[in-house]
């Protein structure tokens, strides 16, 4: 069975961070692209991040280019999500993706998903 288990959520105030976590479970956690999506109230579910099998290639959604960073320990069969310069609108349940796809940017793409974790940013 596969699990994706997130972590780190909270609240922070605009300008904050924080860094996300998702440990993977019950397949080869290096054979999959990884990735982190977003969804707000009353909003559909947003690409944010991904990286690829063993991490060489990423990939970021052009609202969190440059303040947001995705990796992976394969060691640990851990995706991190670090965020930086964190916004009000960067507010909403974030989760964690995995996908037989080595870059993952579509919703349609995943296979796994992790619960989510909330991520409330003050103003």
């Amino acid at each position: 069975q596969v699990r994706l288990v997130e972590s780190g959520g909270g609240l922070v105030q605009a300008g904050g961070s924080l860094e996300l976590s998702c440990t993977g479970s019950g397949r080869t956690f290096t054979s999959f692209g990884m990735g982190w999506f977003r969804q707000a109230p009353g909003k559909e579910r947003e690409f944010v991040a991904s990286v690829s099998p063993i991490g060489s290639m990423t990939s970021y959604a052009d609202s969190v280019k440059g303040r947001f960073t995705v990796s992976r320990d394969n060691r640990k069969n851990t995706l991190y999500l670090q965020m930086n310069r964190l916004r009000p609108d960067d507010t909403a349940a974030y989760f964690c993706a995995q996908s037989f796809y080595p870059q993952i940017e579509k919703y349609t793409q995943v296979d796994y998903w992790g619960q989510g974790t909330q991520v409330t940013v003050s103003s």
